[in-house]
C-alpha cells in the first residue's frame, strides 16, 4: 500500500496548500519531538520562534502560534472587536467567502461588504461605509480587512496599504492583513515582510506558513503591544493555546530563521510566472488578470477544463460572468497556483497538456 500510494503522484495546481512540508521544515518538527518540554508555548522552541517574528516584523511586536488560517484570521481580529462593531472588506475576501461564517458567529461582530475590483480595497470605496460611525442604529466600523494578495492574485503597492491605513487611523479604526501569502507578496514587492506589513500601517496580521512549506501553522501578529494584551486570553478562549506548542514554533524558527520563507515563496513566484509566459502562447487558454505572484487566473472551455482535470488538479471557478449575473456558458474561469516545490517539468507537462486541447 506504501508503495501504491508514493507512485499515485497528484499533479496539483490547484493551491499551494497541497504541497508536502518543506523537508527542513519536517526535520525541525522531528528534531523537537525530543524528550520532555514546558507546554503552553513556554518551551525553547517557541521563546526562539518569537524573538524570529520580532527581528522580522519589528523589536515591538507580539505574535501568538495557531494551527490554521481561520483561527489566525478570526481571533486576530476579535482581539480588538465587540459584537458592535464591524469589518470592512470585499466580497471575495477569504474571511468572508471562506470561513463558514467563523467571525460572525466567534466574534459577533458584522462582515460589512465593500465594493472592490479584483477583492482590492480603495479609499475612495471604503468612504461611505464610515459615514455611519458614531450612529447608534448601526454596526459600528472598527476593522478593515485585506488580503495580500488578492483572492484574485493582484498585489497592493506599498502605497495602496499605506492609503487604507491612514484612513484607517483618521477615523479611529484598525487595518487588518490577511498574509497567508504575505511571503509572495513581499517577494513581489521585492521587500521584507516587515515593509510589506507593519511598516504600511499594518495593525494585525495573520502571518501564513502553511501555503508556504509549513506542515501547518499560522502567525497572529500584532505590531501595537498594546493592541495584544488580551492575545493569549482570546486564543485560549478560542482552542488554540496548544499544549504541545513546540511543533508549530519549531517550523516557524526553521521558516524564518535564514531565508527558508523567502526561498519557497521566490520559487512559487517563479514558476507562476514561467507558467503565465506560456499559457499567452496558446489559443486555448485567456489570461484573465496579471499574474503577479503564484496565482494565474484565466478562461476556458468548459469541455477543456473537463478532459485536464482527469490528470491534474486545480479549480473550476465557474462561468465567466457570474459575479456580475452575466454568466455565459462558452468560458469558465480556472485558478492555477504553484507552490515551492512545484517542478519546472510539471509546468511544463501542463502547458503541453492544454496545447493538445482540440
Amino acid at each position: 500500500m506504501e508503495t501504491r500510494l508514493t507512485e499515485m503522484r497528484l499533479i496539483s495546481f490547484a493551491s499551494d496548500n497541497t504541497s508536502p512540508a518543506h523537508p527542513r521544515v519536517m526535520e525541525a518538527v522531528r528534531k523537537a519531538n525530543s524528550g520532555a518540554a514546558k507546554p503552553y508555548g513556554a518551551d525553547p522552541w517557541s521563546i526562539e520562534a518569537k524573538e524570529c517574528i520580532r527581528r522580522h516584523f519589528g523589536p515591538d511586536s507580539e505574535c501568538f502560534f495557531v494551527s490554521t488560517g481561520t483561527a489566525a484570521n478570526v481571533l486576530g481580529m476579535r482581539t480588538v472587536l465587540r459584537p458592535w462593531h464591524s469589518v470592512l472588506c470585499s466580497a471575495q475576501s477569504h474571511a468572508y467567502e471562506d470561513e463558514c461564517g467563523a467571525p460572525e458567529a466567534l466574534i459577533g461582530a458584522k462582515l460589512e461588504i465593500v465594493p472592490s475590483t479584483d477583492a482590492k480595497l480603495a479609499p475612495k470605496d471604503i468612504l461611505p461605509a464610515l459615514s455611519r460611525l458614531g450612529t447608534v442604529r448601526f454596526s459600528q466600523p472598527r476593522l478593515i480587512s485585506i488580503t495580500q494578495p488578492t483572492e484574485r492574485g493582484i498585489l497592493y503597492t506599498l502605497e495602496e496599504i499605506r492609503e487604507i491605513a491612514d484612513l484607517a487611523h483618521k477615523h479611529g479604526l484598525f487595518l487588518h492583513m490577511d498574509g497567508a501569502r504575505l511571503a509572495n507578496a513581499a517577494v513581489a514587492l521585492g521587500v521584507d515582510l516587515r515593509v510589506a506589513s507593519g511598516d504600511a500601517g499594518v495593525d494585525v496580521l495573520s502571518f501564513g506558513g502553511t501555503k508556504n512549506g509549513l506542515l501547518f501553522g499560522e502567525a497572529i501578529v500584532f505590531f501595537n503591544p498594546a493592541l495584544a494584551r488580551d492575545l493569549p486570553y482570546v486564543c485560549k478562549q478560542g482552542m488554540q493555546l496548544m499544549a504541545k506548542m513546540r511543533y508549530v514554533s519549531a517550523q516557524f524558527v526553521e521558516y524564518l530563521r535564514d531565508g527558508l520563507w523567502l526561498e519557497n515563496a521566490r520559487a512559487a513566484n517563479a514558476m507562476a510566472a514561467l507558467l503565465g509566459r506560456e499559457l499567452k502562447k496558446l489559443p486555448q487558454v485567456v489570461l484573465s488578470r496579471p499574474v503577479e505572484t503564484n496565482a494565474i487566473f484565466a478562461r476556458m472551455r468548459p469541455d477543456h477544463i473537463e478532459d485536464l482535470l482527469k490528470n491534474f488538479f486545480f479549480y473550476d471557478l465557474g462561468p465567466v460572468g457570474e459575479e456580475a449575473g452575466e454568466a455565459r456558458e462558452s468560458l469558465h474561469e480556472v485558478r492555477f497556483m504553484t507552490g515551492y516545490d512545484t517542478r519546472e517539468e510539471d509546468v511544463l507537462r501542463f502547458v503541453k497538456a492544454i496545447a493538445a486541447l482540440k
